[in-house]
């Protein structure tokens, strides 16, 4: 265990910058840590993922917003309720079935999302992303149905969902 300390130093230390340089917390570098260099049963890595997770969040929160005032923010107030909405309906529904899962499912499933994540990292550093303009009752869905989907892969994994 004392041999492990400075491992999961470094290793957080390595996740911080990773996570730090694209504007994420790190959960999606930590989760494959947790399960394969500490040895973590999947649904033991989610959890305690998700606890990092909400440290880091809530550590990060203060500077961002120095960086970022609420005066800018503030405009958009519906679309972070809208996604709010259907991430918080996504989380407990990703919790409840991340819990009932069989490890080897749940396994499965946390390789295929972060193989997801990062061909979604690198899709999104090779070339400029359209906007998409709609009309005000699809956003509200689309932003609805994003978030919950949102919340199902935050839980499953036990990240915030930043870089969804």
């Amino acid at each position: 265990m004392r041999a492990s300390l400075p491992l999961a130093f470094t290793g957080g230390a390595v996740v911080g910058v990773l996570g730090g340089m694209i504007g994420l917390g790190g959960a999606e570098f930590r989760l494959p840590l947790l399960i394969t260099l500490f040895s973590f049963a999947a649904l033991q890595a989610v959890i305690v993922n998700k606890a990092l997770s909400l440290v880091v969040v809530l550590t990060a929160l203060p500077a961002r917003l120095a960086a970022v005032p609420w005066s800018v923010l503030a405009p958009h107030w519906s679309v972070v309720v809208n996604l709010l909405a259907g991430s918080l309906l996504g989380a407990w529904a990703g919790a409840a079935w991340a819990t009932r899962m069989r490890s080897a499912t749940l396994y499965r499933i946390l390789a295929g999302l972060l193989v997801l994540i990062a061909a979604a990292l690198v899709t999104n550093h090779v070339g400029p992303l359209r906007h998409l303009v709609l009309p005000d009752a699809l956003v509200v869905i689309v932003g609805a149905v994003a978030g919950f989907l949102i919340g199902v892969v935050a839980a499953i994994m036990g990240v915030a969902g930043a870089s969804y």
